[in-house]
């Protein structure tokens, strides 16, 4: 039966408004996550930004005998609540190490307390009245200020807020990932290789592809109950340590790396293998001095990109242990040691307000380590790919 010309011009109107609604639905989704996103930032920025600066105030400080059995008489009694205990603590040392200190009377910016930190930020504090008073008067005096936050990037953590930092969580994330790379990378290619290259067609290849596949979608905290059943029960690796961090992170990216470098070898046009196969070159030396050269870009990408993913996994490292509290920089891959991520999660818990602008700021800093590593994956790819 034939459709009238308004039939169709009817029909053609409804498919237009339904194709308008779709991509008006569309565009907003795409706002909508946009939104998040900035909103995400900026709630990041305004919390974060902060931790990069700490108060110091000058104060008088008293190198005397007193001073090097209790600390606190280093300084006079009105500014003593103003001052970091930590900073109190170092006194004792100082003398022991520079001699020349004793008996002797300085005035030096020191490290103030996290109380006075958020009061110079505009925050609530618990400072009295009569402190306030004290350090409105110092800030008068110029004596008390909002300097670059180095104890941030210098020291490991504390129960301190002023004192706490992000450096052994650093050099853990390192020393995490370095074991992870170490595992990872030549198994996940060699045994992208294999399936890719060598290993026939049949239904046992098929079924390790299908179980790669699902391995690459499994929740990560499943990764670390393996590696607390499998490295830490069974062959007795160190809990809490990089080494089991890292076997944990490897068996998390060995998915990733293994479907980025079959990629990446299927884009090496079989052309390259055919031609090497007729001057007489094995099927290894194909491999080898062909096919790999021309999939490397793209296993490195798939790599880094495996690295970042893991660099950003809290769950399985709290499995194993990596939580620890670590509060100076380690150097060995066995000792205890903890990540940026289980470290910003271990600050989220604290209950002083002062924690909070640690944590975001621990989240700026890994935020932009991952944007990095992305981005290097990004522009290595595009430096380094073949179109054919």
């Amino acid at each position: 039966m034939s459709q009238s010309f308004d039939e169709i011009s009817a029909q053609l109107r409804r498919r237009h408004r339904k194709s308008a609604r779709l991509k008006w639905v569309s565009m907003g989704a795409l706002g909508l996550a946009a939104l998040f996103l900035v909103l995400f930032f900026a709630d990041m920025l305004v919390k974060g930004v902060p931790a990069f600066q700490q108060a110091q105030i000058q104060v008088e400080v008293d190198y005397s005998e007193q001073a090097s059995q209790l600390p606190l008489a280093a300084v006079k009694e009105d500014v003593r609540p103003l001052v970091s205990r930590g900073y109190l603590r170092l006194i004792p040392g100082r003398m022991e190490d520079n001699p020349d200190l004793l008996g002797t009377t300085r005035m030096e910016w020191v490290l103030a307390d996290g109380q006075v930190d958020q009061y110079l930020k505009g925050h609530h504090t618990k400072l009295s009245g009569s402190e306030q008073a004290v350090v409105d008067t110092l800030v008068d005096q110029g004596r008390a200020e909002l300097r670059f936050n180095t104890t941030f990037f210098t020291s490991g953590d504390s129960k301190m807020p002023e004192l706490a930092g992000i450096a052994a969580a650093a050099m853990g994330t390192v020393m995490t990932l370095l074991v992870t790379l170490a595992v990872s990378f030549p198994i996940g290619v060699m045994t992208a290789v294999y399936l890719e290259e060598f290993a026939p067609d049949n239904r046992v290849t098929q079924l390790i592809e299908i179980n790669i596949n699902n391995l690459a979608a499994i929740p990560s905290i499943l990764f670390g109950l393996l590696g607390l059943a499998i490295f830490i029960n069974f062959f007795g690796v160190p809990r809490s340590s990089p080494v089991v961090g890292g076997l944990t992170l490897a068996l998390m990216t060995l998915p990733v790396i293994i479907i980025a470098t079959r990629t990446a070898l299927r884009s090496v046009p079989d052309s390259i293998r055919h031609a090497a196969f007729g001057v007489g070159c094995s099927r290894w030396q194909v491999v080898r001095d062909h096919v790999l050269p021309l999939a490397l870009p793209g296993i490195m990408t798939g790599s880094i990109i495996g690295l970042a993913q893991a660099m950003g996994e809290t769950a399985p490292l709290i499995i194993v242990g990596m939580v620890a509290f670590i509060p100076d920089v380690g150097a060995s891959f066995t000792e205890a040691a903890t990540v940026l991520p289980a470290q910003i999660f271990t600050w989220a818990g604290e209950p002083d307000r002062a924690f909070i602008e640690k944590t975001s700021g621990g989240i700026l800093v890994l935020l932009a380590v991952l944007i990095t590593l992305n981005a290097t994956a990004v522009v290595l790819r595009k430096k380094f790919e073949r179109r054919w």
